[in-house]
């Protein structure tokens, strides 16, 4: 794939995704309502309407492909114009959305207990993958978006991309040094 096909594949992959959001917004916004959700859940924090991730879901996918695209053509040969788009990226993106999709249908069910041991899981699993890469992060945030609208999965997103940059480039490596000093 060439770096002009990765730009086009990124206008309609944003593009896919607008549509999407825009959807729901206008199916909630005629039956019912588009919802607001509180943060943590309690109705003593503020809300954010669900109108937000009309904007900053597009703006979050067309801003992680590029990081992503960027990502594969700087690794790439200088010479090689073209690049496949490498395993781990769709393993990354469709993990996190599959992750991102059985969180949400737990919470949805009303088994609040699953998704927290979930997230702690994962924090587990970011000693040994990197779950802080763009396409997780994007892949978490589209999946979750149905359930609770654009603001929160990104807000949560964040943290925990940030702690898998934590986990993955400091605790790991640190793990790692002392055990080989040990065996």
């Amino acid at each position: 794939m060439t770096e002009t096909t990765f730009f086009k594949a990124r206008l309609y992959f944003t593009g896919i995704v607008a549509l999407a959001i825009w959807s729901l917004l206008t199916w909630n916004h005629y039956h019912g309502g588009v919802p607001s959700h509180h943060l943590l859940a309690r109705e003593d924090l503020p809300s954010f309407s669900n109108w937000w991730g009309g904007l900053l879901v597009p703006l979050l996918a067309w801003f992680l492909s590029y990081q992503v695209q960027k990502r594969i053509y700087h690794g790439a040969e200088k010479n090689s114009k073209e690049v496949n788009l490498p395993a781990s990226v769709l393993y990354g993106f469709f993990g996190a959305l599959l992750f991102g999709i059985v969180i949400s249908i737990f919470f949805t069910f009303g088994n609040e207990d699953m998704p927290s041991y979930m997230m702690m899981g994962l924090l587990a699993l970011a000693l040994s993958f990197p779950i802080y890469r763009a396409e997780c992060f994007l892949g978490f945030v589209i999946s979750m978006t149905f359930t609770f609208g654009g603001v929160l999965p990104i807000i949560i997103g964040s943290i925990l991309a940030l702690l898998g940059v934590v986990l993955y480039l400091i605790v790991r490596p640190t793990i790692v040094l002392i055990w080989t000093k040990l065996i």
